[in-house]
């Protein structure tokens, strides 16, 4: 996605590293870039808007659900691989003892 203007910051990137700017794990002067750029982009701000409600909303819904460590490891391995740029495989993420299953593409 791209607004079409110019930025300093191209779209991309910030939409790249949406979630490490909403869960504050990037150095400020980042920070301070991407805030920038929410400034003069209206799409990148929206997008902003949008997945800040969802993690507030995950948040309010399933903050005190404990995560099973095997589910955990099995989506930040997911996680570190989609970072690298590396294939994900297409099996489900599955919690065998609660039957439910999560993928991490969603």
């Amino acid at each position: 996605m791209s607004c079409g203007e110019p930025h300093e910051t191209d779209c991309s990137e910030v939409l790249d590293h949406l979630y490490e700017f909403l869960d504050r794990e990037m150095p400020e002067g980042d920070c301070t870039k991407f805030e920038v750029h929410f400034e003069e982009c209206s799409p990148c701000l929206e997008k902003y808007g949008l997945e800040q409600a969802v993690k507030k909303l995950v948040k309010r819904c399933c903050g005190q659900d404990d995560v099973p460590t095997d589910l955990r490891s099995k989506v930040m391995g997911r996680i570190d691989l989609i970072r690298a740029g590396e294939a994900v495989p297409e099996q489900d993420l599955t919690v065998r003892d609660t039957g439910r299953s999560a993928s991490a593409a969603e």
